[in-house]
Formats: structure tokens, sequence, C-alpha cells
């Protein structure tokens, strides 16, 4: 009979999980031991920059990704960058090793005693088969659940069960498939078609999921012929629509009151693939202004159920915004918003005391990097210079830390550039974010990935000092980060950097086509998100 490993490797070879992220302890080397041909596994030096660089990969392919991580100590080192990963609904399996069965109950050194508690309430499902031979089918809903729930998932193995018998029916789930439909009825489809198209003034806003689900062209198609202002979601992690489109009003303050006077004079608010909202800053305020009427579509039943006003459908966001379309015809209720309309980005701001504002860093990016280029930005303070100089029309353009959570960035940029190596990737990092994340670069190094990255030094944790302000505690210790020179260390890992002082030499730098991963140091402003 098969062993619980070779039917477990088969499975993962079906799905087409051969991509494998991690940094391994004693307890997964079974796991690990005779990965068949076509797997690939992807070392990580720290389990928190393993998951980012998952996290990056999955995003931008669009498919469930595996990690393999230590028991405890590794998987409670990924903890923090699983936040992102939970909140960008990021479909990872992370199996963990676990102590031989024997000695989990006498809690032998390494050994996780309650293992599936430890990742909850983070992930959307944990488990740890009660026998070796429930492993397969274990791993399998281990899969199935990430891809349903679009939410990572946690399954511990003792690696004793590696090597067991399958057992006589452990084939039977290599022929498994678990598939989803979730257009609308006709009832509630018609409803929904005749709420938006009746709507006077309505107003879309976007998030993150319309850009994950390929959406992004027929969210254009969509505002178009409804001539309707569109709104990027709060807290956003990916960019939904092209942000100099004439049409787009930004990204949506993260506060109630703001959010609700950017909806005045709106009937209808249509809010598609996001929560109904990511809030941070506590601005209190009406939810929504007097007249105005919230419709939520999402596929994420918790984000429906705990929204704090509103009509929310549980649906695929992509079959609503189909049926929309049907209903408009080619017709465009509001002024025609040909391409060639797209607004231009201003001069940028000019830095002083040989710095370079964070604007003309952008500037340049815009400029000089091809327009399929993807960004990976992790600079939480220069939020506003990023919106107001970059150019972003195609799909998969943008991504950011979805929970706030430092040690995407750098990461997430690696995984994104393996996922898609023809297309070219830019990560924009911040000095404060950098570190949490840094270890990254040597696998980028190892893997002759093609990125970019642009680190911009300011010496301070630009977005706490604003924040700082915000509350009233503006001499809080602990903000300033002098003397890190992130070229040396980049060096140090393997890659190859630079530190630039000037605008002409940046952009000479930025005009070059890298062969593999390089870093661009750059002295900037201080600024604020906003």
């Amino acid at each position: 009979m098969a062993s619980v490993r070779h039917v477990s490797h088969e499975f993962l070879a079906r799905q087409g999980l051969t991509t494998v992220f991690g940094n391994p302890g004693s307890n997964e080397l079974p796991f690990l031991a005779g990965l068949p041909d076509g797997f690939r596994y992807v070392l990580g030096l720290h389990e928190g920059a393993v998951v980012g660089m998952a996290d990056g990969y999955a995003q931008a392919t669009g498919r469930p990704v595996l990690v393999n991580l230590h028991a405890a100590s590794g998987s409670g080192n990924a903890m923090g960058a699983l936040t992102n990963a939970v909140a960008s609904r990021t479909p990872i399996v992370i199996v963990a090793g676990q102590q031989v069965r024997p000695a989990v109950g006498p809690e032998a050194n390494l050994a996780n005693v309650d293992a599936p508690s430890l990742m909850k309430p983070l992930v959307g499902w944990a488990a740890e088969p009660a026998c070796a031979q429930d492993v397969p089918r274990a791993l399998a809903q281990a899969v199935f659940e990430a891809e349903l729930q679009r939410r990572p998932t946690y399954l511990s193995v003792p690696y004793d069960d590696w090597a067991a018998d399958a057992g006589e029916n452990g084939l039977a789930v290599l022929d498994r498939s678990v598939r989803r439909g979730s257009a609308p009825g006709a009832e509630l489809g018609r409803d929904l078609v005749e709420r938006v198209t009746a709507a006077e003034r309505p107003a879309l806003v976007l998030g993150g999921d319309i850009d994950t689900a390929g959406l992004f062209d027929d969210a254009v198609r969509l505002a178009e012929r409804l001539g309707s202002p569109v709104w990027a979601a709060p807290s956003q992690f990916r960019l939904p629509f092209p942000n100099r489109h004439p049409l787009f009003r930004g990204v949506l303050p993260a506060g109630i009151k703001p959010i609700s006077d950017a909806f005045e004079g709106h009937d209808l608010v249509l809010v598609l693939g996001a929560p109904v909202f990511r809030y941070h800053e506590y601005l209190p305020g009406r939810y929504l202004p007097e007249g105005s009427r919230l419709l939520q579509v999402t596929e994420d039943a918790s984000a429906a159920a705990r929204a704090p006003m509103g009509e929310a459908v549980v649906a695929d966001p992509g079959a609503v915004i189909g049926l929309l379309l049907e209903a408009l015809g080619e017709g465009v209720r509001g002024a025609p918003v040909p391409g060639e309309d797209y607004r231009p980005a201003p001069a940028p701001a000019a830095g002083e005391g040989g710095r370079l504002h964070p604007e003309e860093v952008f500037a340049a990016l815009r400029d000089e990097q091809p327009q399929d280029t993807s960004y990976v930005v992790e600079s939480t303070s220069t939020s506003a210079a990023w919106w107001r100089q970059m150019d972003l029309r195609r799909p998969g353009s943008y991504y950011f830390p979805a929970a706030g959570g430092l040690g995407f960035g750098l990461p997430g940029a690696v995984g994104v550039a393996l996922a898609q190596p023809d297309r070219p990737v830019v990560g924009v990092i911040g000095d404060g974010s950098a570190n949490y994340g840094i270890t990254a670069l040597w696998t980028a190094a190892q893997l002759r990935v093609p990125l970019t990255v642009v680190l911009l030094r300011n010496g301070t944790y630009g977005a706490l000092r604003w924040f700082g302000g915000l509350l009233g505690v503006p001499d809080a210790p602990g903000l300033d980060i002098p003397g890190l020179d992130f070229t040396r260390i980049a060096e140090g890992y393997g890659v190859r950097s630079r530190h630039v002082t000037g605008v002409e030499e940046l952009r000479a730098v930025l005009a070059e086509q890298p062969d593999g991963p390089r870093l661009v140091q750059v002295d900037t402003a201080l600024t604020t998100p906003h």
C-alpha cells in the first residue's frame, strides 16, 4: 500500500500546489523527503518572510499556495505575516510539523500540544488529524477550505504519520474536487439590477477582491456605463480601478465621518468585493448621509454578516457586474470617458536638504518603469504622495499589506516576482518596514529574481509620527531609526545595491532593466499618509 507521504504528495501535485514556501525544522523533514519531480521548494530565512512571499505569490497567481512551517515556534513566528494574508483573503495552505504522536501528550521538546488552537482565530480552518490514515483527507480539506473561504488554513501533522500506510481508502482523495457556484438567483438578480439602475446618483466602492478575481476591466466598463464616481474601499490592498481615470475619486479615508461625507448627495452606494468598511482612525459620525442607502455584494459571508449598516448580498461580484452590464447595454449614462481623458499627474513636490521628496521618486518610477509594472508598496507615510504621482491602469498593478502589519512588502515583492517572471516588479519599501522582512533579500538573490527594490530612507517611522499627532502624543519614544544603511545590508545578502542622491541619477538607474534583484536606496523627506 502507498504511504501517507506518497498519497499526500500526489494529491498536492494534482491540485497544482507544487511550489512550497518554507523554513524547515526537524519535524518537517519527513514530509519534505522525496518531493516528486516538478516540486519547487522556496527557502525563506524567517517564517514571517516565508508567509509574506507565499502571500504575494498566491495573490499574483490567484491560486492556493503551500507553506511548510515548524511546530509552535515556527508557526508563531509566522503569525504577524499571516494577519495580512487573512485580510487580503489569500488562500494559503499551511502544513506544520508536529512531534511524533507518543511525544505530544508528555509535551516533549518541539511538541505543539494544542496545535489547531495556536492559529485560531486567524485561519479559516485548523486541525490535527486523529490518526495517520486521516492525513490525506485532512490535507485535502485544508486545500478546499482555503479555496472556498479564500483564507489561510492550518494542518498540523505528527511527523511519524508520513511514513505510515495510507490504508485501503487512502487513494480515494486523489480524484476529489470541490467547486462553487455563487451567481445570484433569477429573482435576486432582477432585484439587484432594478435597485442599481433606478438610482439617480449611484456611487461605486470597489474592493481588492475585484482585482483578485480578475474583474478590473469589467469594473471600468460598469463605472463608465453608469457614469458613477468610483472610490477604492478604505485600507486598500489591491487597486481595483485605474487611479487616474476621470471617474476615480481615490481611496476612501478610513474613518466613519469622512466616508459618510464622501457619499453626500448619492442615493445608492454600491460596494463590490469589499468589507463595509475597514475603518482605522476613530472619527465618529453617521455611517451614511441622510437619503443614502448602501448595497454590498461580496463572496465573503463573514464580511457581509459583520457590516454595521446597509444591505448585503453574498454572491460573486463578477456575476453581479455581468448582470448589470447586460442590463445597461452599450449606452453610457454619464459623460463619455475615453482613455485620453485620464487625468495627468501634477508636477512633483521638490525635496530639500539633500533629500528627495517621495513624489520625485514616484514620478521617476511612473516615467521610467514599463506601464505593466507591478508595485508592492510598504511605505505607509508616503501614501498621499504615491497616489498623487502614480498612473496605474492595469490589473495586478498594486499590492499593499492588507492588515497594516509591517513585513509584507519585501517578501511580498519576492513572491509576486516569482509568480510572474515576465512582468516587471518593483517593491517600494520604507526603511521602517524593511527590517521586518529583510531576509527575503537572500531568497531573491539565491533565485535570481528580477526584482527592483526602491528603499525610501527617512530615518523614522513616519506613519507613527503622523498618528502620534492625531492622538496627541507627539513625544512618544522609539520613533526614530537612524544609522541604517540598506546598501550594505543588501550586499551582505547577495543583492546588488546602490545609493542614489539625485533625481536624474535615480531616473537613469530605474531605466535599466535588471537581470536579478537590485536595491536602490534613496534618502527622502518626511511626509504624512494624508
